[in-house]
């Protein structure tokens, strides 16, 4: 279109949209121009507005000594950036100004109006291919998402997607952790066993989980995938790198997957999402007919399996499932919630793998899998499995604890003595009796006498974190002042004590009463 006819639309639109009761910051942003712009317009008329589009087109340009050089350039390479011809010019041309990138962009472009040089791309030419026979050929990719958690979070997910090329049946596989070989291999186990047999040949992107290195066209394996292929017997087929479009099939499977499958799904764990996906597979992905070839994948797998190699499992070793870590230190597993020891959440991405064992839940380290705890596998749904133990604070370690717990005291030493004497009595409660010690310390009103109560309990060998709050609270009752009593008298005759034989009580004049009756 051109430029001034571009404008003069524009012109007219913001007099309508002005028409229509917009605020010029409205119309601005809905005709993508400042609201200046719109209040200067809106002051024109239509002959005024086409003449200040003249001065513009007239306007001396900054840039016109470089004209030719442009346009020489682009004569040559017409596909050639503004960014580039900025960089050429500057290159070229030592006395070139400094002035603003959208500068020499608008240079560029209105060189390219004026010589007719549009830009021209080069076109890639297709070709229809015919189809391939049944059990010929299978695509595999890989993908990522993002999705939300149930706890309104983040979390990004790993998936792997296998397709028979013939009769676009779909596998789709989900993890928690960045592909490695070892996870590839896992993956192809499962997507053999959906299959229910192995295809002839298999087409794959030149994926370091697969490749050591391109070598110039002598594809090198990892060792791993090697062992695996040479077992199954399949053929490998690569495709040049970034050229995507020769796997075109698998390519929009990963696309339909994000959009159809994962877009607004919320997550809970790898299991309940590798579940759901194979339910959306069933469903949707290979139930409905398929938008090119108009057939159900599900039909056309069933005549396809018949062509596939048979499958033979073999002994890999499944990876690890991973399962996030809430914020309150708990995990979601099977309906219910089981906690983990205080500080194993770092924030986000924090994660354990869980294992079954003999009636009990394991959790452990993903790294190094040591256990970090482990509990009774509850049947009932909707529980929260809680170890009190992970409640405590585990930070510190206890020795350490003790010691800062010490030198709080004007005199350390005895308190350290005192604290390592209770640590041989009550070992494996130190550091719910180091937590009693620092809770008197860190309130004012105990503090003032805790100093006192802690030598008392040294000077009698009394090793009870217990018992040194129990004798806190006795001085502090002690120093309470007492309300005034004197002239009352208590009486108890719980007591056990004779009653005083000489108190009398106050007895009312029978006149006081006379005298209220007459009024």
């Amino acid at each position: 279109m051109n430029v001034f006819i571009a404008k003069l639309l524009m012109y007219h639109e913001i007099q309508r949209l002005h028409a229509e009761g917009y605020s010029l910051s409205k119309i601005g942003a809905l005709v993508g121009v400042n609201r200046k712009t719109v209040r200067k317009y809106l002051g024109m008329s239509e002959q005024e507005f086409a003449d200040y589009q003249d001065t513009i087109l007239e306007r001396k340009k900054q840039l016109l000594p470089y004209e030719q050089f442009v346009k020489g350039k682009l004569l040559k390479y017409r596909d050639t950036s503004a960014a580039q011809m900025h960089d050429w010019l500057k290159e070229h041309f030592s006395d070139f100004p400094n002035v603003n990138p959208k500068t020499v962009f608008n240079f560029v472009h209105w060189v390219r109006v004026k010589h007719n040089l549009p830009i021209v791309h080069q076109m890639r030419e297709y070709e229809s291919v015919p189809e391939t026979d049944y059990g010929k050929q299978a695509q595999v990719d890989f993908g990522e998402y993002t999705m939300r958690t149930s706890v309104d979070s983040r979390i990004k997910v790993y998936f792997f997607s296998m397709m028979l090329s013939r009769s676009r049946y779909k596998y789709v596989w989900f993890t928690l952790r960045p592909f490695t070989s070892e996870i590839a291999v896992f993956a192809h186990e499962k997507a053999f066993q959906f299959f229910d047999g192995v295809p002839e040949e298999i087409v794959y992107d030149q994926d370091k989980v697969f490749l050591v290195s391109e070598n110039k066209g002598d594809l090198i394996l990892t060792s791993v995938f090697r062992q695996y292929v040479q077992g199954q017997g399949f053929k490998l087929r690569f495709c040049r790198k970034f050229d995507p479009e020769s796997k075109g099939k698998i390519e929009n499977v990963i696309k339909y997957i994000k959009r159809n499958f994962l877009y607004n799904r919320t997550f809970f764990n790898e299991e309940t999402l590798n579940e759901e996906a194979l339910a959306w597979l069933r469903r949707t992905a290979n139930g409905l007919p398929h938008s090119f070839t108009r057939k159900e994948p599900l039909s056309e797998w069933r005549i396809e399996r018949s062509h596939l190699r048979n499958f033979k499992p073999t002994a890999v070793q499944a990876p690890t499932i991973t399962y996030m870590v809430r914020k309150d230190n708990t995990i979601s597993w099977k309906g219910n919630f089981y906690s983990v020891p205080y500080g194993t959440y770092r924030g986000r991405g924090s994660c354990v793998v869980v294992r079954e064992e003999n009636g009990e839940l394991l959790l452990l380290i993903p790294e190094s899998l040591v256990e970090v705890c482990r509990h009774k596998i509850v049947l009932e749904k909707g529980l929260k499995v809680i170890n009190t133990d992970h409640k405590r604070n585990k930070a510190l370690r206890v020795e350490e604890m003790a010691l800062a717990v010490a030198n709080q005291f004007s005199m350390p030493l005895i308190a350290k003595d005192w604290l390592a004497e209770i640590y041989k009595i009550k070992s494996r409660y130190m550091r719910d009796q180091l937590q009693i010690v620092q809770q008197a310390l860190s309130d004012p009103d105990t503090r003032r006498v805790a100093e006192d109560a802690m030598i008392f309990c040294h000077r009698n060998k009394i090793y009870s974190a217990g018992d040194f709050k129990a004798i806190i609270d006795q001085q502090l009752k002690d120093l309470k002042p007492k309300d005034d009593l004197q002239g009352v008298h208590i009486l108890n005759p719980l007591s056990g004590h004779k009653l005083d034989k000489n108190i009398q009580p106050q007895k009312s004049s029978i006149n006081d009463y006379q005298q209220l009756m007459k009024k």
